[in-house]
């Protein structure tokens, strides 16, 4: 009997405590260092939901292991509803399809997943003298030169390396592939013509691409990116790529439904904003549809987008299994 009556009253003070969440603090675990692209959407975020939730969100960046410490760090705490993580595509699909058995959660089973709001897309970007304009003739120049040409990213296993994996597997080629430690000095190698492409984020692109230092050839997201109308679409020029992105929020399993749905409703809030789209733009980081917003659609797409980024890897030998 005690025992069961001290269950009761823990259940009724978790759901007491659902009712009034947030009533303190909040942290947003980043799973990244400070300064960088998803740093910064998270900051963007934080002061947002401040206002919104009437409570303090506070940053705490965990990096390491591409994004797996942080996700990790979430994934092990209390599901009190003062703990999520700033997640999405890395720590969600690649690194889990990277690491297999090695990665210390599930993310299917051992998040709550709130909603995915943010699309970062990548665009596939060479040196300025690259000969070719267009995926098609990039495709048939890779294809007729791919033991001479090479591609940059910030790492094996990141995002632009999945990208070009991606875009391999899309043109029958398999390119030699040039990892660096930071997507920093890859680009420098990239404008310096030491390397012929790399598939970088929008929002660090855009720069070098409007100052003319590399050339522009297709985005691979779900459409035209706002800061570079011009440059076709990847399904424009007859290829299925999508390297979006994505940002999303999760709760360690357990947290109370109420306070997912309050979690998910103030994200929307903010994103509706048009001073927080005005930023999120600027940056190259499209806010996403209405009918993607919402957590019923994130938990439908998760699970095949986890599946296909096993796939790649496998395909790609890249398992560290």
């Amino acid at each position: 009997m005690r025992v069961v009556l001290g269950a009761l009253l823990a259940l009724v003070a978790f759901s007491a405590n659902a009712e009034d969440w947030p009533n303190r603090p909040v942290t947003m675990i980043v799973p990244y260092a400070a300064g960088g692209p998803v740093d910064t959407v998270g900051r963007i975020m934080a002061q947002g939901l401040s206002e919104v939730l009437g409570q303090q969100v506070i940053i705490e960046n965990v990096g390491g292991a591409g994004g797996m410490t942080g996700a990790n760090r979430v994934a092990k705490a209390t599901p009190d509803g003062y703990t999520f993580l700033l997640g999405g595509s890395a720590t969600m699909t690649t690194v889990p399809a990277l690491n297999g058995k090695k990665t210390p959660y599930n993310p299917l089973t051992d998040f709550e997943h709130v909603v995915q709001f943010a699309d970062s897309a990548r665009v596939l970007i060479t040196r300025k003298d690259f000969p070719a304009s267009t995926l098609k003739e990039f495709a048939a120049y890779a294809k007729a030169n791919s033991g001479k040409i090479q591609y940059s990213s910030s790492g094996t296993g990141a995002g632009a390396h999945i990208c070009a994996l991606l875009l391999d597997q899309a043109m029958g080629t398999k390119i030699t592939h040039v990892p660096y430690r930071g997507s920093g000095p890859a680009m420098q190698d990239l404008i310096a013509g030491r390397v012929d492409y790399m598939c970088e984020q929008i929002s660090t692109a855009v720069q070098q691409v409007k100052a003319g230092t590399v050339k522009a050839i297709a985005t691979m997201g779900l459409g035209r990116s706002s800061v570079l109308p011009d440059v076709r679409t990847a399904a424009e020029e007859g290829y299925d790529i999508n390297c979006a992105s994505l940002s999303a929020f999760e709760f360690p399993k357990g947290v109370p439904e109420e306070i997912v749905k309050k979690l998910a409703e103030a994200t929307n809030k903010v994103v509706e904003n048009p001073a927080v789209r005005a930023r999120f733009e600027s940056l190259g980081v499209e806010v996403e549809p209405a009918e993607r917003r919402s957590r019923a659609y994130y938990l439908k797409a998760l699970p095949p987008e986890v599946e296909r980024q096993a796939q790649v890897m496998k395909a790609s030998g890249l398992t560290v299994e």
